[in-house]
């Protein structure tokens, strides 16, 4: 083998592999590539995915809210109930000295 079919020996042999390299890339990038679709419905599924965040920070925000509105009317209703026991004690205990005065004027 002459000097010169040993450089074209070597030319091709580097030729096919760098085509053999070429192509393995290709493939490689053609089979992982991110398509159109895929990233759309990415962007679909983040949107909702804000959309849900969103919704869930409103209904949150609504049950605080109405748990202070709760709580609040809970509390009035517990004073209500405080005076209304109150009043209800003074009734007995007036009620009781007018019973005793009663029987004290049918007995004298």
């Amino acid at each position: 083998m002459t000097r010169i079919d040993f450089i074209i020996t070597t030319a091709i042999i580097l030729f096919v592999a760098f085509c053999m390299g070429w192509f393995a890339n290709w493939l490689i990038h053609r089979f992982t590539r991110v398509s159109q679709a895929d990233v759309d419905q990415l962007e679909r599924m983040s949107q909702e995915l804000h959309e849900a965040e969103e919704t869930r920070d409103q209904a949150i925000t609504y049950l605080q809210q109405r748990e202070a509105e709760l709580t609040n009317q809970l509390a009035q209703t517990e004073a209500e109930l405080s005076a209304a026991m109150e009043g209800l004690r003074d009734a007995r205990h007036e009620a009781e000295e007018l019973r005793s005065y009663i029987e004290q004027q049918n007995a004298g």
